[in-house]
């Protein structure tokens, strides 16, 4: 059984959604859809039935990781775009905000989606539990969304998930794949040489 920071990927799995649904009631007060979507969180929030979820502090790695993946998508695929820290409505009352969107450049949802979008990207920093992360694409597959990467910019790794094979480690030489997207990893991480 494949490891991913020295846990089985297996029980990640079955442990991810309980861990991400127990960090989100870790708020006290409860905030409506309305403040939420009109106030700019910094770092971003997660939303799940009026509980703020705040996500990590990212880092240099995290933003330079998550500018070089836009701006890899936009080069190599002119029909798609790809966005940072877009909200997206999973469900009435859920909104969760991946630190990178790909949506169709024909079917562009504005101000944010509300139907599954080509790609969902997380790019973890050093604070974010990987269970949790994993339970998010959960949610993007439960959405619609046919295809999730984590990439990590610490240790230069990457997974892709899908509701076919869950998480699956991309290898070192290998490339990042979504549909007709295909970025390298050693493009992805280049820019933390």
């Amino acid at each position: 059984m494949e490891t991913i920071h020295g846990v089985t990927a297996e029980p990640i799995l079955s442990r991810a959604a309980k861990s991400y649904h127990r960090a989100m009631t870790a708020e006290s007060t409860l905030v409506s859809v309305e403040k939420y979507l009109r106030t700019n969180y910094k770092p971003a929030c997660d939303y799940i039935d009026g509980v703020l979820h705040q996500k990590p502090m990212p880092t240099r790695k995290h933003g330079s990781t998550q500018a070089r993946l836009a701006q890899l998508i936009n080069e190599c695929s002119p029909d798609l775009d790809a966005e940072t820290e877009v909200n997206v409505r999973i469900r009435e009352g859920k909104y969760l905000v991946p630190d990178l969107i790909v949506q169709e450049r024909d079917r562009i949802q504005d101000p944010y989606p509300s139907e599954p979008v080509y790609l969902c990207v997380e790019v973890l920093s050093p604070d974010d539990r990987l269970s949790v992360v994993v339970s998010k694409c959960e949610d993007y597959a439960a959405w619609g969304v046919q295809t999730s990467w984590i990439v990590d910019p610490e240790s230069q790794r990457a997974w892709e998930y899908s509701s076919r094979q869950l998480l699956v480690e991309v290898p070192a030489a290998g490339s990042l794949q979504a549909g007709t997207i295909s970025i390298p990893l050693a493009d992805v991480f280049s820019v933390l040489a």
